[in-house]
């Protein structure tokens, strides 16, 4: 019987696998179906076809990624995955910064594609993946950090800032090298090619 079992279990690249990653295990994808997204986006997207409009509309969105950006580069400087519950920085704020930049560049593409269908696809990807993806992060800080990670939650919201650091005066230290340990440069190189590729359109 056991053996019958071994034969009948899904394999790790089949479909029932797949099917069920995508409804339990979904955060494994968030990654690979943003950054497709932007693909679609850069590529489909023709705000030049739009005029003085879509001029606008392609450096309003500029600005809404280069924030962004940034956000991810300072948040990629202080965290320091798995090994230290990072509150410093822009963690002293909200819990999941890096997500507060990959909404903040998602939203700057959609509005310099000028495709509007783009912010009902965004708004979809959003609800889909990122509850889920926040929720596991949570447990697994949690299960790290314990009350230390309790005590920050009860006062940080995962994506909507404090007004205030969680702990005044205390700035934390930002890395250029744990930024580039992290991928985020590469991150952004790959982003900014991406918004000149979109702006080849006005030349």
């Amino acid at each position: 019987m056991s053996m019958f079992r071994r034969l009948k279990a899904p394999s790790s690249l089949g479909f029932d696998k797949l099917a069920h990653d995508l409804v339990h295990r979904r955060y494994r994808f968030r990654q690979f179906v943003g950054v497709g997204f932007l693909f679609v986006l850069t590529f489909l997207g023709h705000p030049a076809e739009l005029g003085k409009a879509g001029r606008s509309m392609f450096l309003v969105g500029a600005m809404f990624a280069l924030l962004g950006m940034l956000v991810r580069l300072w948040a990629s400087g202080h965290v320091k995955k798995d090994r230290v519950l990072t509150t410093t920085g822009p963690y002293g704020y909200v819990r999941h910064p890096l997500y507060v930049g990959n909404h903040l560049i998602t939203l700057g593409f959609c509005v310099a594609s000028g495709l509007w269908w783009s912010f009902l696809a965004w708004a979809v990807i959003g609800l889909f993946f990122y509850p889920g993806t926040i929720a596991h992060e949570d447990e697994v800080l949690h299960r790290l950090f314990g009350q230390s990670w309790e005590r920050w939650r009860a006062v940080t919201r995962a994506l909507i800032p404090r007004l205030t650091p969680y702990q005044p005066g205390a700035q934390g230290e930002w890395s250029l090298a744990q930024s580039w340990h992290n991928g985020e440069p590469t991150i952004i190189a790959v982003l900014v090619l991406c918004f000149a590729y979109l702006a080849l359109g006005f030349l």
